[in-house]
């Protein structure tokens, strides 16, 4: 189990680290463009690199995966981006911003348990409102300063719901496909979203500053590779509530991040802030339990009813009766159910004893 939760490890720390990327390249690159020619020019460059993936790879994806995919890109791509960019272009600053997208967690917390069936312990519970107060400290100057109308935060509200859903919806029906294949096929929908949105605004361009592409090639790296590719792979190892915790660590790593290519200073309530973000993830991604490489839940994890052995096949989970367990319930209070049978475990994952 070590060689699991030290990728589920890497993977979130990455997905920290490349999703903040994300913001730093829309300061760079709207600082010679709109925001949605910004858009339209990653996702056509992501988009062309995705058709050779796919064109090489011929996967086989089933019609109902295909849909799922289309509808995660309109999501948790075009919803969310589209939106969050228009409410940074009317006013609303990246801290704001961020602060609203580090909401997610809790609105996810909120419908895990009776719409995606993930248990939200009271650790986790405590995890999920400590983050959300070390974002507030990290923010709270830019949420000092604004002179929006209230009406206006409706529009990155609406982008995080956005996100929200089409995080949902990928736990709800579980994909077969895999995480490239299903990058690709969702930067390909996105390239067909935001440039047909670009045009229709005549805001889609031909900008001649060579840094502009530097920044378009930097959110297709960092931003669509790096952080929507371990978006779907973090997805995958852990739970949506887990997942979504990890933002708590983005408005921090940016602000770290702007102070080293911007110049940007931290001040003391940002620091504080950062300490109690990572203290808040640890609480959430405490004991956490890895799962099985296509999104199923982990491995003959005990079922709640007595005698009952949860075991996990695919995306789906039977249960099966255990004879043992009324032995081992008589041994020790404290009993956990396994089942010792090789073919439900996750290729390559030790035995339980070993």
């Amino acid at each position: 189990m070590t060689k699991y939760k030290a990728l589920a490890l890497a993977a979130g720390a990455g997905f920290t680290v490349f999703w903040s990327c994300g913001f730093i390249g829309a300061r760079w690159g709207t600082e010679y463009t709109s925001a949605f020619d910004l858009l339209a020019w990653r996702f056509l460059v992501a988009g062309a690199i995705a058709a050779v993936v796919l064109a090489v790879r011929r996967p086989r994806i089933s019609r109902r995966d295909l849909v799922t995919q289309v509808w995660m890109a309109v999501l948790t791509q075009f919803v969310y981006l589209g939106l969050i960019f228009t409410g940074i272009d009317h006013g609303i600053t990246a801290g704001v911003t961020a602060l609203i997208g580090s909401l997610q967690p809790l609105v996810i917390a909120t419908v895990a348990g009776p719409l995606l069936g993930e248990t939200v312990s009271r650790r986790q519970w405590i995890g999920l409102f400590l983050g959300l107060a070390g974002v507030g400290l990290v923010v709270a100057d830019d949420l000092s300063a604004g002179h929006v109308q209230p009406l206006l935060f409706l529009i990155p509200v609406a982008g995080l719901l956005g996100l929200v859903a089409g995080t949902c919806l990928d736990r709800l029906r579980k994909p077969a496909t895999s995480s490239l294949d299903a990058l690709a096929v969702q930067s390909l929908a996105s390239a067909v979203l935001f440039t047909a949105l670009a045009a229709a605004t005549n805001e889609l361009t031909v900008p001649r500053e060579p840094a502009f592409y530097g920044a378009v090639f930097w959110l297709v790296l960092f931003a669509t590779g790096g952080g929507w590719g371990l978006y779907l792979v973090n997805l995958k190892l852990s739970g949506a509530t887990r997942i979504s915790s990890l933002l708590y660590l983005v408005p921090p790593t940016t602000m770290l991040f702007a102070f080293l290519l911007f110049g940007e200073t931290i001040g003391v309530l940002a620091v504080l802030g950062m300490l109690i973000c990572a203290i808040a993830v640890i609480l959430i991604r405490g004991r956490e339990q890895v799962r099985c490489g296509d999104g199923g839940t982990p491995v003959a994890g005990p079922a709640r009813t007595t005698g009952l052995a949860r075991v996990h096949r695919g995306a789906a989970s039977s249960e099966q009766p255990d004879r043992a367990a009324a032995t081992t319930r008589r041994r020790n209070s404290a009993y956990v159910l396994r089942d010792p049978r090789p073919a439900v475990r996750c290729a390559g994952q030790p035995a339980p004893d070993e």
